[in-house]
């Protein structure tokens, strides 16, 4: 099986193909940190990491997305290419939420969880995007549009460690509340190669892929029209 996975979803672009066969598995990714540009970048990640894979688009059987929540520019960035891909190659589609990437991104650090966590990044105006994982990386609750106060009481007992850019938040909320989280891997952003793991391991499909937005867009259609003269 050959997947090409896309991630543009928040602050960094990335691709990757993984060709797997029996027990053997080859990965090949490219990945870059960025606020902006997930455009322009990803065609040539995808370019880069076919060629290294030495497979041309008729022999991908599946290709992968995050659908959010994220930048709303970036979730479209990667569902876009992945839906144009799949239409030329025949491919099959798959898409899951870029938390439940991160929370594989995140069980593969030195400071992996060995229990439950939080992934909690940072949504702005004081809110967090949040997905309560096991400590197999499975999803417990979310992905959530939460602050960090009301998110405390949905925390299982056991869950002590929250990683992501609003882990600070939601670790200064429980400490008020009388718990204790420890904040780790401020930088854990979501990655195709990740992606491309929980593809192959779930062997699940879509007949199509659409954006996760858990807030509304910051432009508004105007309320009411001004007559011409």
């Amino acid at each position: 099986m050959n997947i090409l996975a896309l991630d543009t979803s928040m602050g960094a672009c990335s691709a990757a193909v993984l060709c797997a066969e029996g027990n053997a598995r080859r990965l090949h990714a490219r990945y870059a940190e960025m606020m902006r540009g997930h455009a322009e970048a990803l065609m040539p990640m995808v370019e880069a990491v076919m060629a290294e894979a030495e497979i041309g688009p008729d022999d991908l059987d599946v290709i992968a997305a995050t659908v959010g929540p994220g930048s709303f520019t970036g979730v479209r960035i990667a569902i876009a290419a992945a839906r144009g891909l799949a239409l030329v190659t025949k491919a099959k589609l798959f898409g899951t939420d870029s938390l439940t990437v991160m929370a594989r991104v995140a069980l593969q650090q030195e400071t992996a969880p060995n229990g439950p966590f939080a992934i909690a990044a940072d949504a702005r105006r004081g809110m967090l995007y949040l997905g309560l994982y096991d400590a197999a990386g499975t999803r417990i609750e979310g992905p959530l549009l939460i602050a960090p106060d009301d998110a405390i009481a949905l925390l299982p007992d056991g869950l002590h460690l929250a990683a992501s850019s609003g882990a600070d938040l939601l670790a200064t909320a429980a400490t008020a509340k009388g718990r204790q989280i420890e904040a780790v891997l401020p930088d854990l952003q979501p990655s195709a190669a990740a992606l491309a793991e929980i593809a192959l391991g779930t062997r699940e499909t879509s007949p199509t892929l659409r954006p996760l937005y858990l807030r509304p867009p910051d432009a508004k259609p105007q309320a009411q029209t001004v007559e011409r003269r």
